[in-house]
């Protein structure tokens, strides 16, 4: 274990006989951290905090403090940090508001500086935060989707599986599965680029295309074009799981472009 002796440890804290602690480091306790992760100079790590195995906790970051919310008296809550996740320099996490309720972050995600996470948000594996992305309360981001620079999250939206949202995005309604997002809310295509890194081959990405063109290519009644992609396109895993994440949406869609762009993937 490599602990700088002017990092601040409370003795409650369990931490793997590897981790590496840097200067000016407080870890409040009750908080466990698992092996080969690495904690650098001057981070915070609040209590009820769990950190798995092989994270970097950069520059400055502050993992589990107190949420920014009204509604939060002091009780305990958690942040819930997997596994192989890159957390660079002055990212903020918050733990959770309600008695025993957490903020998660998955495995293999990289959150870039300055990034925030409010309390109750949910990251599942392999999602990207890029610099200065804000991620509100309760928001739930899927599997390997990617939060480019300065995009901005309402709070209790849901982002979709390989979701791209492009630069200085934003989104108040839910983000559907394998989309391009750019402006406020708004599908500019299909995530061609990541679905073909993600592995997807031609006979997946050609039904999700033509779902896409219905349902977004331009603005139409949702329920009506929901309809049409279950009459004419092959329901697929991922067409079918497209179709059940707009049903099971609360706070509405994202809407397709009022007029197409040369650069629009449908």
């Amino acid at each position: 274990m490599k602990l700088d002796p002017s990092a601040k440890i409370a003795p409650d804290v369990e931490l793997a006989p590897d981790v590496e602690v840097g200067p000016g480091v407080i870890i409040d306790g009750p908080s466990r951290i698992g092996p080969g992760s690495r904690i650098q100079a001057h981070a915070y790590i609040g209590p009820h905090t769990t950190i798995g195995e092989n994270n970097l906790i950069g520059f400055g970051a502050i993992i589990g403090h107190e949420p920014q919310d009204y509604a939060f008296k002091g009780e305990e809550s958690y942040t819930l940090i997997g596994d192989h996740n890159l957390i660079r320099e002055y990212v903020t996490i918050h733990r959770g508001t309600k008695p025993g309720s957490a903020t998660r972050v998955g495995n293999h995600c990289f959150l870039m500086g300055l990034s925030h996470m409010a309390h109750n948000a949910v990251l599942g594996n392999h999602v990207i935060v890029v610099n200065g992305a804000l991620v509100g309360g309760y928001v739930e981001v899927a599997d390997r989707a990617f939060i480019s620079a300065n995009c901005l999250l309402h709070q209790f939206i849901r982002v979709g599986t390989l979701v791209m949202m492009r630069g200085g995005a934003r989104a108040s309604r839910d983000l559907p599965p394998y989309a391009n997002i750019d402006d406020t809310h708004t599908v500019k295509g299909i995530n061609l680029v990541g679905l073909r890194r993600a592995g997807f081959k031609a006979d997946q990405i050609a039904p999700l295309r033509q779902a896409f063109r219905i349902l977004f290519g331009r603005r139409t009644n949702l329920k009506q074009a929901l309809e049409q992609v279950e009459a004419e396109v092959p329901l697929t895993p991922e067409v079918t799981h497209l179709l059940e994440f707009i049903r099971a949406s609360k706070r509405g869609v994202a809407m397709g472009p009022k007029q197409a762009r040369k650069d629009d993937e449908f």
